[in-house]
């Protein structure tokens, strides 16, 4: 007889003191948790007012009790929820009841979540979606992780392994009944064909969801240029804080400073860098290393100078804005058009021409992340697996002259990688890295 899992409970709810805590519990025992605590069962999806006791020193609160049974819940097991006061002393309380209960544990980072998928209430996607919305610091972030939490490339992915299968029952058949002339020739038609249009499907998904990764890391923007340009002026003024030391003396900023923005919903990341000039100083050696090794890797590059120049130490391909600091003291107003890379006079201390360059960015932003906002993958594990998929199809349609069971062979690969993309095989090896990011709670 198969050993039952272990009730687990948590703080589901913020970090205390609050107005309202939540503990969740989920297992087998919460039937046992509910009645030692609430002296009943209270009616199944009910909320129901109650005073939590503790046998062994009394009242600890009048909470809220819910109870869920399985598999009508979160986590497809029994779940309770207590809403309670959020006050420490009052969560302790609530705590140490629970611990003394035989077969109850704390529950583990993203265990709850994981009982969910395990128990079929969610498919590995949805999980990472879950995990996304629970992260995301701006809008776009928040609404892409919710297309995922609601299923869209699982569904979608469920629908392409069930035709892979399709395509291979067909191809399987022809072997089963390849002594019965034509009839694997005729069925071997219809499934190449339906493996064709499936692999232009998934390479235009892959295609259309390029950047889409990018969306949930953000666009790293470094500013960067010689010492005392004004860079983390401008850095302030973006962030709307004192993020960064200003001082008249070159060399201040000698370690990388960064600031995270929402521009329009497009997750920023702001790096101030160390002024690139030939230091003495070993500290500010190994800053101005760092400063350009940051820049080299950026997205985007605001060179910011007081002069109009173009020289940069810079090496590799990133893209490079060109801004002229200072023209309070210089006069010079806007963004001009000349020269291949766009420029833009600014005063980082006023704020003139700061508007521009704000604009510029959200556009640069809106560019860079181009359809990922529609697009279904946003995972480096998402285009790994769905890239081993189209691969396989591929070479499924190039062995179609070697032999029935070559094909299906490598269908069989398909299926798999699009299961694992799913959790629909056994991918015990990707669980915990994935599960081990979310919240305790959660």
């Amino acid at each position: 007889m198969p050993l039952q899992p272990p009730t687990i409970y948590a703080l589901a709810s913020g970090r205390p003191p609050a107005a309202i805590a939540i503990v969740r519990v989920s297992g087998p025992q919460v039937p046992q948790v509910l009645e030692r605590l609430c002296g009943r069962l209270p009616q199944p999806r009910t909320a129901t007012l109650v005073t939590l006791t503790s046998p062994g020193t009394g009242p600890i609160d009048q909470a809220v009790a819910l109870w869920f049974p399985a598999p009508h819940s979160a986590t497809g097991e029994d779940v309770a929820e207590f809403q309670l006061h959020g006050g420490r002393a009052v969560i302790a309380a609530l705590f140490a009841a629970l611990e003394k209960i035989d077969g109850l544990r704390p529950a583990e980072p993203g265990e709850f979540t994981r009982r969910a998928f395990e128990n079929g209430k969610l498919d590995l996607t949805e999980a990472e979606g879950l995990d996304d919305l629970i992260h995301a610091d701006t809008d776009r972030q928040r609404r892409q992780a919710l297309r995922h939490l609601q299923g869209l490339l699982g569904h979608r992915a469920e629908s392409w392994r069930a035709q892979i299968i399709e395509a291979m029952a067909l191809i399987e058949a022809g072997i089963d009944f390849s002594d019965e002339g034509d009839v694997s020739t005729e069925l071997m038609a219809p499934a190449l064909a339906r493996v064709a249009s499936l692999r232009t499907e998934i390479e235009e998904t892959l295609a259309a969801s390029a950047q889409s990764e990018r969306l949930r890391e953000g666009l790293q923007v470094a500013i960067a240029g010689p010492p005392n340009a004004g860079k983390s002026t401008l850095l302030n003024r973006l962030a709307r804080r004192e993020a960064a030391i200003v001082s008249p003396h070159a060399g201040t900023t000698r370690d990388i400073i960064e600031v995270h923005l929402d521009l329009d919903g497009y997750p920023v990341t702001l790096i101030d860098t160390a002024g690139l000039r030939d230091a003495s100083d070993p500290v500010e050696q190994e800053g101005v290393r760092r400063a350009r090794a940051r820049a080299e890797a950026a997205d985007l590059v605001l060179w910011l100078d007081e002069a109009e120049s173009n020289a940069t130490p810079l090496a590799g391909e990133v893209p490079l804005w060109r801004v002229r600091n200072k023209i309070d003291l210089a006069g010079k107003v806007g963004a001009s058009t000349g020269g291949s890379d766009p420029a833009f006079a600014i005063s980082a201390v006023t704020g003139e021409g700061v508007d521009q360059l704000v604009a510029a960015l959200v556009g640069f932003a809106s560019d860079y992340f181009g359809g990922g906002e529609a697009a279904l993958v946003s995972r480096a594990r998402h285009r790994v697996l769905l890239t081993e998929t189209v691969a396989a199809l591929k070479r499924a349609e190039d062995r179609a002259g070697q032999g029935d069971e070559i094909v299906a062979e490598e269908l069989r690969i398909a299926i798999h990688a699009v299961g694992r993309l799913l959790g629909r095989v056994d991918v015990e090896e990707i669980l915990d890295s994935i599960f081990r990011e979310f919240c305790i709670g959660k």
